[in-house]
């Protein structure tokens, strides 16, 4: 069936070429969008006593009446009525319109706005021009696409047929500009650091692996922006931020890709407090300006961002949980022992920081609903982080927590180079012991701190939290997500 769609389609392009047509002409000609010639209406009614007006777009329904054709043509702003007829355009245009154009070629129309008997806004085409011949039929004209899979694998037609799609990214496009002009606005320095690094670090990840031909060595594909623009406050920015692609190599869920696009800022002789404050002043604007309100939805829950949003302490919500106390030196075994009880599935490798993380999500994260900070994480889960000056066991770190899902991480940088290189040394035991996402001895950035860093607070996003707003799994809030290899039927 397709295939004959497909065939008439071509015998149509070869009707329209053999008629002198271009069929995929360079140059096109529109005046304005279709939703501008529908707002103003009446005023190009007025200037159409001069001249006449060019409009352009995909053919999005067609049908003819006789010596009449009525059709919409579509474009980004919308769609409007076309009419084509014999006796206006003259018999050849008429013809080679009615016989070789079909819904999804895209056309250019010349000719002048009317209201039909219905009232309905229309413009009556005098001439037309082919701008692109559609080859294969839009798919649910004919046989329909509601396969969620093939609509991401194939994201242009779910563009095409799905206005609603269209609006996602042009909402996340409003994400982003949001967030660059809070950040700007509050003297921050958007800067652009490589891709590709000696070694992955800055976040508990597997990290994506590549064969530099010039200088024939491998390099990884960055899993975090931070210890570039932690480099930045050793030679002297104090207000940095970074907006950019991370590659992690690990598993796909709805809250997860191997790569995205994440914001990192850091600034300089500031602590957590003023971070969290800016933080949530941030997200609120942010909300604001894609939904318009305050309150989103999310996995069943009404969210509200606009009351002041409560700090939960790390160490308290986990002994309320589990009745650990992490202040005591808790042993990797009475972890997994408390696991086993909760029936939280964890792997034998795992070391007392990821045993910690792995029952905090399952125990304490899921019941985060309303918008809220978790600060005071244990040492063994932020080897980034300053310590707590009352309590070595925890750092100053803070989570934004809404709807059972981390929106983000904010640390009091470690600055001190002896304990930071004593923490990788910790991971890089936890690495060779098997666990892969552990982070790596980074030397240079040792160095580096040695030079002397000042106190700051950092803090990272990622696109999840737009995801979170619109209440969708975060691959549909990508334009082209990874998708696994299509199996042939």
């Amino acid at each position: 069936m397709l295939n004959d769609l497909r065939q008439t389609r071509l015998e149509k392009l070869n009707n329209l070429i053999s008629a002198g047509l271009q069929v995929y002409p360079e140059k096109s000609k529109k005046d304005f969008a279709n939703a501008h010639a529908l707002e103003n209406f009446d005023d190009l009614l007025i200037r159409q006593l001069a001249e006449d007006i060019f409009l352009t777009g995909r053919v999005r329904s067609l049908r003819q009446m006789g010596a009449l054709i009525f059709f919409h043509i579509e474009d980004e702003s919308g769609k409007i009525q076309c009419l084509l007829k014999k006796d206006f355009s003259g018999e050849e245009l008429f013809n080679l319109f009615g016989g070789n154009i079909d819904i999804g070629d895209f056309v250019q129309v010349e000719g002048k706005l009317f209201k039909t008997k219905t009232e309905e806004k229309t413009v009556q085409v005098k001439d037309w021009k082919i701008l692109s011949k559609a080859i294969n039929p839009i798919p649910t004209e004919f046989y329909g696409l509601k396969d969620k899979e093939e609509l991401l694998r194939k994201r242009y037609l779910d563009l095409m047929i799905n206005p609603e799609t269209r609006e996602i990214f042009k909402k996340k496009n409003i994400f982003w500009k949001a967030v660059r002009e809070f950040l700007d606005n509050e003297g921050f320095l958007e800067v652009d650091t490589p891709v590709l690094e000696d070694v992955p670090g800055g976040a508990d990840a597997r990290p994506f692996i590549t064969h530099h031909n010039a200088l024939n060595r491998d390099f990884y594909l960055r899993i975090s922006l931070e210890l570039p623009l932690k480099r930045l406050l050793v030679g002297g920015f104090e207000k940095v931020y970074e907006i950019g692609k991370v590659f992690r190599n690990e598993g796909i869920d709805a809250e997860h890709l191997q790569d995205y696009i994440a914001m990192e800022f850091y600034w300089a002789y500031s602590d957590m407090k003023k971070g969290m404050d800016l933080v949530e002043k941030m997200y609120k604007g942010i909300v604001k300006k894609i939904t318009g309100g305050m309150e989103t939805e999310y996995d069943g829950n009404k969210i509200n961002w606009d009351n002041d949003w409560v700090v939960l302490d790390y160490f308290e919500e986990f002994k309320k949980a589990t009745g650990i106390d992490l202040s005591d030196d808790v042993s990797v075994e009475q972890l997994k022992k408390k696991a086993d009880e909760l029936g939280i599935k964890y792997e034998k490798s795992y070391g007392k920081g990821r045993m910690i993380d792995t029952i905090y999500k399952k125990t304490i994260r899921i019941n985060l609903i309303q918008p809220c900070f978790l600060t005071g994480h244990p040492i063994e889960v932020s080897p980034l982080a300053k310590k707590d000056p009352k309590n070595p066991n925890r750092v100053l770190r803070f989570q934004p927590i809404a709807g059972g899902s981390e929106l983000g991480n904010g640390f009091s940088e470690l600055n001190d180079p002896i304990d930071q290189r004593a923490r990788f040394e910790e991971q890089m035991k936890l690495k060779t012991a098997g666990d892969e996402e552990a982070q790596t001895l980074d030397e240079d950035f040792v160095e580096a701190l040695e030079y002397g860093m000042p106190p700051a607070v950092g803090f990272g996003l990622s696109e999840r939290l737009f995801s979170f707003i619109l209440n969708k799994p975060i691959r549909e809030t990508v334009i082209f997500p990874p998708m696994k290899e299509k199996i042939s039927d």
